[in-house]
């Protein structure tokens, strides 16, 4: 190798050296420039990982690091946002973010929200209340020729006992649900024996001089056809037609002579059937829906006011 060869390969590897060191400094420089920060990540499940970013944008931490935000999820401070000032990235799911930005809330504590209801409490009552009795008019037919009302039985409430379930706010009662009850003592009706003289004039009243259109066969047809409604069945309607064949005999215009009871149904006072219609007089299907609506309410059906009146002579 002469000495223009030589001289060559050591300037060539003058500049090698030269650019190594070069590129040593300006890494160097790079580094000095671009402020190195220890920043905290809190996981959604609160796995905490300490990362060395140069970076102060959060989207661009996370994606440095390779977290991924899960649909639910969100991050505190936004991912657009730089990091806050105690370098902490913390990432929640939805509920999580509500419950924080709750406990962020100022003017709002847990005491004051649950000082703001009263105290509920439930509590089992048991209450004893009367039964009001009934009164019921019986004939009975006398020599006197005059009217006479006597009281046979004096009426007598009767108690049943009855277990509520109350509920109190701040002593205050707000609700009130029957659960249950019982009966102590029945109610003792108060029976009036009504006595007079048997009169045969047609001013007693016992067939009034009025129009009526049907037949008994009709009545009962009508009767049968209103039970079904009802839901009862044929051993009730059986039931029904021996109880007004002993009240009136099916007859529209039947008036008892001593008590005043009027039409199929012997209604007592007569008026009471005009709930059901003004032609209550005359008109076999208004004393027939009368008198079913009655035994609905009192009896239930018409074998229990058939029973009734077996066991007591009135319904």
């Amino acid at each position: 190798m002469n000495k223009n060869e030589k001289g060559s390969l050591g300037l060539i590897r003058i500049l090698a050296v030269s650019l190594i060191i070069i590129f040593i400094m300006g890494i160097g420089v790079m580094a000095s420039n671009a402020k190195l920060t220890t920043v905290k990540v809190i996981l959604s499940n609160n796995y905490e990982m300490t990362v060395i970013t140069a970076k102060k944008q959060v989207g661009e931490i996370l994606a440095e690091n390779n977290i991924i935000l899960e649909e639910d999820e969100t991050v505190i401070p936004a991912v657009d946002e730089e990091i806050n000032q105690n370098k902490t990235i913390r990432i929640t799911n939805e509920i999580e973010e509500i419950t924080e930005v709750a406990e962020k809330e100022p003017t709002i504590s847990k005491e004051e929200i649950l000082s703001s209801y009263g105290t509920i409490t439930e509590k089992l009552v048991t209450e004893q209340i009367e039964i009001p009795f009934e009164t019921v008019t019986k004939e009975a037919t006398g020599t006197s020729g005059t009217k006479q009302n006597r009281v046979v039985q004096e009426g007598k409430n009767g108690l049943k006992e009855v277990t509520y379930k109350v509920k109190y706010q701040d002593g205050e009662e707000i609700e009130k649900t029957e659960i249950s009850s019982r009966i102590i003592t029945e109610p003792v009706e108060k029976i009036i024996e009504v006595s007079m003289l048997q009169v045969t004039s047609r001013s007693s009243g016992e067939r009034a001089n009025v129009a009526v259109s049907g037949t008994k066969a009709e009545y009962q047809a009508y009767a049968r056809e209103r039970c079904l409604a009802y839901g009862w069945s044929e051993s009730d309607f059986n039931c029904l037609v021996k109880l007004w064949n002993r009240e009136s005999n099916w007859r529209v215009t039947a008036c008892n002579k001593s008590s005043g009871a009027y039409g199929i149904p012997q209604a007592l006072p007569a008026s009471k059937m005009a709930s059901a219609g003004s032609d209550y007089k005359t008109n076999y299907k208004t004393q027939i829906n009368w008198g079913l609506g009655y035994i609905k309410a009192r009896y239930g059906s018409p074998t229990a006011a058939w029973n009734h009146s077996q066991s007591k002579g009135w319904y």
